[in-house]
């Protein structure tokens, strides 16, 4: 594709979702891409799928995509550096100091090493779960450091440009402070509260609802690549978890005894200040809004969905949202569409004219 800003080639090491959902974007836009994995089913899978072709004798990649574990990282970076002594080299974990760090006490020349971690991932692993779409709108860090200028490192913020991601500048420090909050605590809470459905009953498994689903989500990531992230973020991530140990016990105490002075209050507080943090978090196109939903009634039958949104697009109306649950036992579903609130009343006029029927309408 013409628009491209990479020229390429580009090597990726590491195979899996993100270095195979990398590959497949560039490989979309006409961009060289080689790829390497210690495994060879997985280099070989990712190439069948169309992310990129095996490396070969003479390649001079111009930016090199390390994709590997955590746990690896700096020492895979380093000899990334020593092979391809004309690129820039790049690497995609979720930690950024660690790696920085373990180079450093390397002796590493970083003048040619920068890096990065594009805010995207699926919870299912490898090639086969790999998606060219993967990065758009989502946030790509890159963590410059003291030995690089941001210039020599631009290839990456081009990187992240054309896979349709937004490049945010941050340290190292920063990034891992600031995914400890929004990522890293947020796994390790999500994957506690669904270790208590274990050892449930199966009926009150059946009672699961959307709220329980949001809120477990992410609690099927793979274990071994979390004690790796979470080892080398400790620190952070410990702190948080102490503040919201703080906040569980005063939760705790207030519900042992419900009608004792305060326990109201710090009931009510606590699920105030739940409200006032998630109203924090980015919306469509990163901004922070607050959208009403439209709960409509659908058909578990074939082009149902499909009809829905095709009759919104008709109404006029920009759908910000749109999550499905399914009722156990019924051929329903409920599709919660999420709108900006001075259309919520008209697009619930124009559906019920057409006879969809609207369980509920909220802002």
């Amino acid at each position: 594709m013409s628009d491209r800003r990479l020229e390429g080639p580009v090597r990726i090491v590491g195979a899996g979702l993100l270095g195979a959902s990398i590959g497949l974007a560039l490989n979309e836009r006409g961009v060289d891409v080689i790829l390497d994995d210690v495994s060879p089913s997985a280099l070989d899978l990712a190439v069948d799928y169309g992310a990129g072709r095996p490396a070969a004798d003479g390649d001079r990649p111009a930016l090199i995509v390390v994709c590997v574990p955590p746990d690896v990282v700096a020492r895979v970076v380093a000899a990334e550096l020593a092979a391809h002594p004309a690129a820039l080299v790049t690497d995609v974990a979720s930690v950024k100091v660690a790696p920085l760090e373990e180079l450093r006490a390397l002796g590493v020349d970083l003048s040619r090493y920068i890096g990065s971690h594009p805010m995207a991932g699926r919870e299912r692993s490898g090639a086969i779960s790999a998606r060219a779409d993967l990065f758009i709108g989502r946030p790509w860090v890159i963590a410059g450091h003291d030995d690089i200028s941001y210039r020599s490192a631009a290839q990456v913020e081009q990187l992240a440009l054309d896979l349709g991601a937004i490049p945010i500048e941050m340290t190292a420090a920063e990034h891992d402070r600031n995914v400890a909050l929004v990522s890293h605590t947020p796994q390790v809470v999500a994957s506690l509260l669904a270790r208590r459905l274990s050892g449930a009953t199966d009926s009150a498994v059946a009672l699961a609802g959307q709220g329980l689903r949001d809120t477990t989500r992410i609690a099927s990531s793979e274990p071994e690549l979390w004690v790796q992230i979470l080892g080398a973020n400790a620190s952070p991530v410990a702190e948080i978890l102490s503040a919201f140990r703080d906040d569980l016990d005063a939760m705790i105490t207030a519900l042992e005894q419900p009608t004792a002075p305060g326990a109201r209050r710090t009931i009510a507080d606590s699920l105030a200040g739940g409200n006032s943090g998630v109203a924090r978090i980015p919306g469509k196109h990163g901004q922070a809004s607050h959208f009403s939903q439209i709960v409509v009634k659908v058909d578990d039958t074939p082009g149902e969905l499909a009809r829905l949104l095709t009759e919104i697009g008709a109404a006029g109306v920009n759908m910000e949202d749109l999550r499905l649950e399914h009722s156990p036992g019924a051929q329903i579903g409920l599709a919660e569409i999420s709108v900006l609130p001075a259309v919520e009343e008209r697009l619930v006029w124009e559906l019920s004219a057409r006879g969809w029927k609207i369980a509920g309408a909220f802002a």
